[in-house]
């Protein structure tokens, strides 16, 4: 890897002696690792990685992650990209701190080591890249049902693992905003572990332990669905809604019953492209992860980054009956 790096680096200074772009050598390797497979938030993420590893043009992508939801399998996935000795790890991860010894391994082998969109502790990653602001996120989950609820009410959370990175920040982050949302009563917190069915009974369960209740947010595009589907089985369109985060692809249904009556989430094409791209640059251009610091993300702009080496990518985007239609068939 480190004789590979020294000739690349050669190869791009040559490149500037004779006017040609830095991007001369072949097969920068970025792996986006993701939460497990088969999710199509991620699935979108690995298109928005594919076009910006077109846009840089000597990128291939490989796109991975465990079946399961779980850190072990992550662990078992990073340790194989170790042994490839892949340029750069761009993670989305399953827990904060049971990664940081496998990653600080593959930063130790001259891999750059990112995470984005649930993140890993300061010491297992040069940099985190957020999907949005964590306090508009947390603001934004409780606003999209209290925008429904004039009169006040009683909602529940239906969350992904009680280890998830994310999904406890934004959490947090809504309850330090809930005095802006009088009337608004928080019931429960449950937890699907971002798998249908489990979500699925856990949405059924909270609509028994509470039959007046008004709504139900998931801060996870797996639970979301899971719970809209469960209000219309239940019989409770109209009653109980379903808000939160999720995908237009697999929302525009509970839109049009009205199981869910508007939900919000980030572009995760976006998000694959600037994690691959802000990968990319620490690996290949120089950029430095450093507080304060601006590294390009291509057509998004630039990333700044905070005390922690954290940055947000943008702020959260609102679909509802008005605009479902125009997203559906992107992600």
């Amino acid at each position: 890897m480190r004789i590979f790096k020294k000739l690349a680096t050669s190869v791009a200074l040559a490149g500037a002696m004779f006017g040609t772009p830095a991007f001369a050598q072949d097969d920068v390797r970025i792996a986006l690792v993701v939460k497990a497979l088969g999710i199509g938030f991620f699935e979108a993420a690995n298109e928005g990685a594919q076009e910006a590893a077109k846009e840089l043009g000597n990128v291939e992508i490989i796109y991975t992650g465990p079946t399961d939801t779980t850190a072990e399998g992550q662990i078992e996935v990073i340790n194989a990209l170790i042994a490839q000795q892949v340029d750069a790890i761009a993670i989305s991860s399953n827990d904060t701190d049971a990664l940081v010894p496998v990653l600080k391994r593959a930063m130790q082998r001259g891999i750059t080591v990112i995470s984005w969109d649930s993140g890993v502790a300061t010491e297992g990653r040069q940099l985190h890249l957020n999907p949005s602001s964590n306090p508009l996120i947390g603001n934004m989950i409780i606003k999209l049902a209290a925008d429904h609820l004039p009169n006040g009410g009683k909602v529940a959370l239906l969350s992904a693992t009680t280890t998830s990175t994310n999904q406890n920040i934004w959490m947090e982050e809504m309850n330090a905003v809930m005095g802006d949302y009088p009337g608004i009563e928080v019931v429960a917190t449950v937890y699907g572990d971002d798998l249908a069915d489990k979500s699925y009974r856990e949405a059924i369960g909270l609509m028994q332990s509470y039959p007046d209740l008004d709504a139900i947010i998931a801060p996870t595009s797996v639970g979301i669905v899971a719970a809209a589907q469960a209000v219309v089985d239940a019989g409770k369109v109209g009653e109980v809604n379903v808000t939160g985060l999720g995908l237009p692809s697999e929302m525009a249904g509970a839109i049009e019953s009205g199981a869910s009556q508007s939900f919000a989430i980030w572009n995760p094409i976006d998000l694959g492209y600037s994690a691959t791209m802000l990968a990319y640059e620490l690996s290949q251009n120089g950029a430095e992860a450093a507080p304060g610091g601006e590294i390009p993300m291509g057509r998004m702009g630039a990333l700044t980054l905070d005390e922690n080496n954290e940055g947000a990518m943008a702020d959260p985007f609102v679909y509802d009956a008005s605009n479902i239609d125009d997203f559906k068939s992107i992600f």
